[in-house]
């Protein structure tokens, strides 16, 4: 039997708790793994509170993106084996200590870079990633991030710098000094955002990636030239009336291997800034639901940890 972390009815909090499951042999297209870490996102307690519909098999196990190492492959997968050491999208739930991957969105891990750091790639990273690649705005353009100092925010202001874009992030005042060390231009979020916005981008921007919708977008969406380059990762129908549209999801082995080898040349820092054992799941995902992370928290499972 294997420890996993998960929810027994939709709700709070109080749902959630630590199952036994039995191993899970890995069907086609499948590759069961020991999990080593587990990134943890907002969409795992929407999942919980039932924001995303109520149709999972209950008790559920939480958790979206996992590295680990494979012990064994399912039918017609090809390119990973036994003892490899891989991260990709969970099929079966990533806070446990045994899960199965999906191996159309699962890679290799790079053996210089640790299990922490691509664990947190196949979700925020990997959604950066499609957003700037839908975009397709060149260097020398200019971007607005709504949403900056997030998990996905934090990787999107890295790439599109590294694409010569000059970036502008909106943030908290306890963000600032987040973004400012990523390299955008800090922008405080609330009343008054449009005039902060006017002064630091007197010409307007050339793009919005949007992590946060609803009036954050509202708000800033008049300083972009062109509506149509407005992507955003979190509310289709603002974008939608705005005249953008909703981020289209790529996720690949080749894309995600891409985003593990520029952690790897140290070109990108996934931002990993909080760290828990299995043990203390509920804490993790508690800061998640809290809204306040900077960057991103992981779950870390080692062999032989004590798991209740």
């Amino acid at each position: 039997m294997a420890k996993a972390f998960g929810f027994v009815d939709y709700g709070g909090p109080e749902t959630q708790e630590f199952l036994d499951r039995p191993d899970l042999a890995p069907g086609p297209g499948r590759i069961a793994v020991a999990v080593r870490a587990a990134g943890v996102n907002p969409v795992d307690w929407k999942i919980r509170r039932g924001f995303l519909g109520r149709e999972r098999q209950l008790p559920a196990v939480m958790g979206q993106e996992a590295s680990g190492v494979v012990q064994r492959v399912g039918p017609g997968v090809e390119g990973f084996a036994p003892g490899d050491e891989v991260f990709g999208i969970a099929a079966a739930g990533a806070f446990a200590e045994q899960t199965l991957l999906r191996a159309e969105s699962s890679a290799l891990k790079p053996s210089a870079v640790g299990f922490d750091q691509v664990a947190v790639l196949c979700v925020a990273a990997a959604t950066a990633d499609d957003a700037l690649r839908d975009l397709g705005l060149g260097a020398g353009r200019t971007l607005l991030v709504v949403g900056a100092s997030g998990g996905v925010g934090s990787v999107a202001v890295q790439l599109a710098r590294r694409q010569g874009l000059t970036v502008l992030g909106t943030t908290s005042e306890t963000g600032r000094p987040h973004v400012e060390a990523l390299g955008a231009v800090p922008v405080r979020y609330g009343e008054g955002v449009a005039e902060r916005l006017a002064a630091a981008a007197p010409e307007g921007v050339d793009g919005i990636l949007d992590l946060a919708g609803g009036d954050a977008l509202r708000a800033v969406a008049g300083a972009l030239t062109d509506r149509a380059n407005l992507v955003s990762t979190a509310d289709p129908v603002t974008a939608t009336e705005l005249g953008g549209r909703y981020v289209t999801r790529s996720t690949t082995p080749a894309s995600l291997a891409v985003l593990a080898a520029l952690v790897a040349t140290g070109e990108l820092d996934p931002q990993v800034t909080a760290r828990y054992p299995l043990a203390h799941a509920a804490e993790a995902v508690a800061l998640v639901e809290s809204g306040h992370p900077r960057g991103k928290v992981v779950l870390e499972v080692s062999e032989g940890s004590e798991v209740p």
